[in-house]
């Protein structure tokens, strides 16, 4: 089939990450490159995505925002390089960016002693920049300390019955004896915090930050009931000061407890993280006007469903009466499924590199196989 002009209209290209072979940036870079090789003068528009979580920060940046570097508190306390986004007074910040997982030193989890201090001076930076709304994408912490890292970061000082200075972690809270918030409410008094997720455990319990995610993060189940015992006196606390039990808000579990302290000390509001993530992308903007979305992920499944990004992007194309191609890594969704969720089309990469490819050959020609997909979406949906 020779090579034709694509009918007006532009593609918006709009993927979240590839999590283990490219980011949100690159999958948008090569399915583009894929899409052009076969139907030359596309009129492309790159939006990589993301959900609140890792690779928010990237997503911002891809959008023209500022990146803005410092070195701060990793999860165990060592200096870690970190960036937050900004522009026209907005910040975005990225949990992971200072207390993720992967920054943990040599890889060694520490369920007890991890702290989100790292991520309050990300926010207390964004406030020294000037920026009046700070969005928080949660979501790949190592810590389960319900933000007591982050107050302390941003002026609170936590001390034991005898006045020592807590050391970090979440299991340090068991000894609270005295907390001083210092001047946070009034620092963020006309502040908008804004956090981006889609997580609504509660702070406590069976559906809390240490019973749910505190195993991912090296607990045992007797280290996750004393993570939940310290919690509950860091909820008690700071309910006696602030006057308001926030302990079972929705989200208030989110990123070890983060979402409770973003909630109760910084005055913060949730909402779905890739719904707001597309709102500051300007999606809306990109998709009027178009003739195709793009989008993608490393793993299109039932959790695609519920709140990820690719089903995002399907949402609010559907809104603008466009159409959306998925892209994935893995297809786990049947046609009746994804068709559902709002695609016309989706192309698993796994596929694409044929029967015969090794394992795990999609993930190291990931690239390539972007590309291919491209080709694929330009042949079904753009040729005249």
């Amino acid at each position: 089939m020779t090579q034709q002009q694509v009918t007006t209209g532009h593609v918006v290209i709009a993927p979240d990450k590839f999590k283990g072979s490219l980011s949100a940036a690159e999958a948008a870079e090569r399915i583009a490159a894929g899409v052009l090789r076969a139907a030359p003068g596309t009129d492309i528009r790159l939006l990589p995505v993301a959900d609140g979580g890792e690779g928010t920060v990237l997503a911002a940046l891809a959008a023209g925002y500022q990146r803005v570097e410092l070195t701060v508190s990793g999860p165990t306390g060592e200096p870690v390089p970190a960036a937050i986004a900004v522009k026209d007074g907005t910040a975005v910040v990225e949990a992971a960016q200072a207390s993720g997982l992967t920054l943990l030193p040599g890889g060694v989890k520490a369920p007890l002693t991890a702290s989100s201090h790292g991520t309050g001076q990300l926010i207390a930076h964004a406030l020294d920049l000037g920026c009046t709304r700070i969005v928080l994408g949660l979501g790949g912490v190592a810590c389960t300390d319900g933000g007591a890292g982050m107050a302390e970061a941003l002026g609170a000082t936590l001390h034991d019955a005898d006045g020592a200075r807590l050391p970090a972690g979440g299991a340090a809270l068991a000894r609270l004896g005295l907390l001083d918030l210092g001047s946070i409410k009034d620092a963020f008094a006309a502040v908008e915090v804004v956090i981006a997720s889609d997580v609504d455990n509660p702070l406590l319990g069976s559906r809390g930050a240490a019973a749910v995610y505190g195993p991912q993060k090296g607990a045992s189940p007797e280290q996750v009931a004393a993570l939940d015992a310290a919690l509950t006196g860091w909820a008690d606390a700071v309910a006696a000061l602030t006057g308001a039990d926030l302990r079972d808000t929705p989200g208030a579990g989110a990123a070890g407890g983060l979402g409770f302290g973003a909630l109760a000390l910084l005055g913060a509001r949730m909402q779905p993280g890739i719904e707001l993530l597309l709102e500051l992308l300007g999606f809306d903007r990109a998709v009027r006007g178009a003739r195709l979305v793009v989008t993608g992920e490393g793993c299109l499944d039932v959790q695609t469903l519920h709140g990820k990004a690719p089903a995002g992007v399907a949402a609010a194309a559907a809104g603008a009466g466009v159409p959306v191609a998925a892209v994935a890594g893995r297809l786990e969704l049947d046609e009746p499924a994804w068709r559902g969720a709002g695609f016309a089309a989706a192309y698993a990469l796994e596929q694409l590199a044929g029967p015969d490819a090794a394992e795990g050959e999609s993930l190291t020609r990931a690239g390539e196989l972007a590309e291919l997909a491209g080709e694929r979406i330009a042949e079904e949906f753009l040729r005249a």
